[in-house]
């Protein structure tokens, strides 16, 4: 398969809705990161998307939309509740995905079996045109090789997906650098399952009590189902080693000097002048936005140079968007923490 390098014109973009049409592959430009498109209500074409990623079948994929009301007019859920409507009209179009109890006309191929759909309108208006061409919704994990760092830029798409999907549409780098936040309201109380660039302060303060899933900071439960992307063991992960430290500046500095040339530092750029390895930067220190926004380039980036076998970073806040950056950097680390604080 030769896969078509796209950009955002008219022409280009009836060619990707024609691919989505007839059941193929699209790599989708997104405010949070690359996604791989699929027309959700095709169960055969869906599949598709597991086939290319390398993903487990029972890892539930995120339905995109193009307006609030494309929810009701495709029959995506069995209802609608009032919490969704206030969170959609503060969050949307933007990186929240919403858990609904799902209707009949969603393919057990996009919600692993489960009673429930994910549901996003994103905010780049690029995927949005796609989606109303395409004239269906749009099943849409990241588009990467499952288990590797999400893309944010379609050069990266292509770097995982050349000859394994129809076509990219490039639509630059992406603004938020995460995948969006998922929050369940389909419980009692609502959950944040993954959390991403809406906040949980941000989503108390629309619909009151927000509870946020102990899988966000840790493992889920033996046995456990994956109620939303992103909530398994290893993800987002570079093909070298990730180690977090919890520990303060001098202690980061000193550590990760002493482990020598083969060792990275996953860092912020005050870190920098004092460091003798090979710096890799997430921008200013409790700059959570532009840590979110350049994590998955410098995860892929630690790979480009085979001199290296561990890269060191400190464990993150969990205030605000620092949670989504702690979430993904403890997954892209297999949960490898050394407590320096202990020593």
């Amino acid at each position: 398969m030769k896969t078509l390098l796209l950009k955002d014109n008219d022409s280009d973009i009836r060619t990707a809705a024609e691919i989505l049409r007839r059941g193929g592959l699209v790599g989708i430009p997104t405010e949070t990161v690359y996604g791989l498109a699929a027309d959700a209500l095709n169960g055969s074409a869906v599949a598709r998307i597991f086939a290319a990623k390398g993903r487990p079948m029972d890892n539930p994929l995120i339905v995109h939309i193009a307006e609030f009301g494309d929810i009701k007019r495709f029959g995506l859920v069995s209802s609608v509740p009032e919490s969704a409507e206030k969170l959609a009209k503060c969050f949307w179009p933007g990186p929240l995905t919403m858990i609904m109890k799902k209707s009949g006309v969603v393919p057990n191929e996009v919600s692993a079996g489960l009673d429930t759909v994910a549901i996003r309108l994103p905010g780049h208006t690029i995927a949005r045109k796609i989606i109303r061409a395409a004239g269906t919704p749009l099943a849409a994990p990241s588009a990467n090789l499952s288990g590797s760092p999400s893309p944010t830029t379609a050069a990266r798409v292509i770097d995982d997906m050349n000859g394994k999907i129809d076509a990219v549409v490039d639509g630059g780098a992406c603004e938020v650098g995460v995948e969006s936040t998922v929050i369940t309201l389909a419980t009692e109380i609502p959950r944040v399952l993954r959390p991403g660039g809406v906040t949980v302060e941000q989503l108390r303060e629309v619909i009151g009590e927000v509870e946020v899933d102990s899988a966000v900071t840790g493992k889920l439960a033996e046995g456990e189902k994956a109620a939303s992307p992103g909530m398994k063991y290893k993800h987002y992960a570079p093909k070298i080693r990730v180690v977090l430290l919890k520990c303060g500046d001098n202690e980061y500095i000193d550590y990760v000097n002493s482990k020598g040339e083969r060792a990275a530092a996953l860092c912020c750029d005050e870190d920098i002048p004092r460091l003798s390895v090979r710096c890799f930067s997430l921008g200013k220190r409790g700059d959570f936005a532009s840590h979110a926004q350049r994590l998955f380039e410098e995860l892929r980036q630690l790979d480009e140079y085979p001199e290296l076998d561990v890269a060191y970073a400190r464990l993150p806040s969990t205030d605000g968007v620092g949670l989504a950056v702690y979430n993904r950097l403890i997954r892209a680390a297999g949960f490898e923490v050394i407590d320096l604080e202990k020593n």
